[in-house]
C-alpha cells in the first residue's frame, strides 16, 4: 500500500480508476446460478407487488379519511336549498321568446 501512495503517474487514469471501483460497488450484481437468478426475480416481483398493493390501501385509506372528515364537518347543518324552505325551486333570469324566432316544426323537418 505504501508503494502505490506515492505513485505519481497520470491523475486522470486515478481518477477514471477510482469512479469505476466506486461504480462497481454499487452496481447490483446478477448471480450466475439459474435457479437463484429465477428465485431473486420472483422475490423482487413478490416485493414489487407488496408495495404497489400497500400503496393502493394508502391511497384508499386518505380518501375514505378525507370523505369521513368532510361529511364530519358538514353534520347537523342543513343543506342551502332546503334550509330556505324552497324545495324544488330553479333560481335564474328568464326571458320570453316571441314565437315567430322559433323555428317551426316542419321547417327542423326539412
Amino acid at each position: 500500500m505504501f508503494a502505490q501512495t506515492f505513485r505519481f503517474a497520470d491523475q486522470r487514469s486515478q481518477w477514471n480508476a477510482f469512479q469505476s471501483r466506486v461504480r462497481s460497488a454499487f452496481e447490483p450484481r446478477k448471480p450466475r446460478h439459474r435457479l437463484l437468478r429465477f428465485v431473486l426475480g420472483v422475490v423482487g416481483l413478490g416485493l414489487l407487488a407488496l408495495l404497489v398493493f400497500f400503496s393502493v390501501f394508502v391511497g384508499a385509506a386518505m380518501i375514505a379519511v378525507g370523505l369521513a372528515y368532510k361529511l364530519w364537518q358538514r353534520r347537523g347543518k342543513p343543506m342551502t336549498a332546503r334550509a330556505k324552505g324552497h324545495g324544488d325551486v330553479v333560481e335564474g333570469e328568464f326571458r320570453v321568446v316571441a314565437p315567430q324566432a322559433l323555428p317551426r316544426a316542419a321547417d327542423r323537418a326539412r
